[in-house]
């Protein structure tokens, strides 16, 4: 069966991600730095020996990263989709840490809002699988 050019579900599906990836990474960069920094475990830190903005500032470089590279580099989706999908299941100690302490970050200031984003990861690294395979 031949491809079909112009756009496809899948490729309105990257865009989105690209946006919302770029989007979060700037605003970790930028005006949500120091409200993400509690997100960050304790043992994060000593893990990376690093401080907690170091923390913030790098995975919202990534999230940028792979939003751009998700635009920018179409041969290379599926690693990139790959990527991105690791990037999800690597944050989620992050939103476990922010639920179990209960404190407030950008959007997430109740327990509630932080309980439901959990459930959100698992679907944002199906995305990412899905929009970057072709079938």
């Amino acid at each position: 069966m031949p491809r079909r050019r112009g756009l496809t579900l899948r490729s309105v599906a990257r865009g989105v991600l690209a946006v919302l990836l770029f989007g979060a990474g700037t605003g970790h960069l930028t005006w949500g730095r120091r409200g993400y920094r509690i997100v960050v475990p304790g043992w994060a830190t000593r893990l990376l020996r690093t401080d907690k903005d170091a923390i913030v500032v790098a995975s919202g470089a990534i999230e940028a990263v792979l939003g751009v590279a998700l635009v920018a580099l179409p041969r290379e989706r599926r690693r990139v989709g790959a990527a991105i999908a690791a990037f999800f299941i690597a944050v989620f100690p992050g939103n476990v840490h922010q639920w179990r302490t209960g404190r407030s970050a950008p959007g997430l200031n109740t327990d509630r809002a932080r309980f439901a984003r959990l459930f959100l990861q698992a679907p944002l690294v199906a995305w990412a699988w899905w929009a970057t395979r072709e079938r």
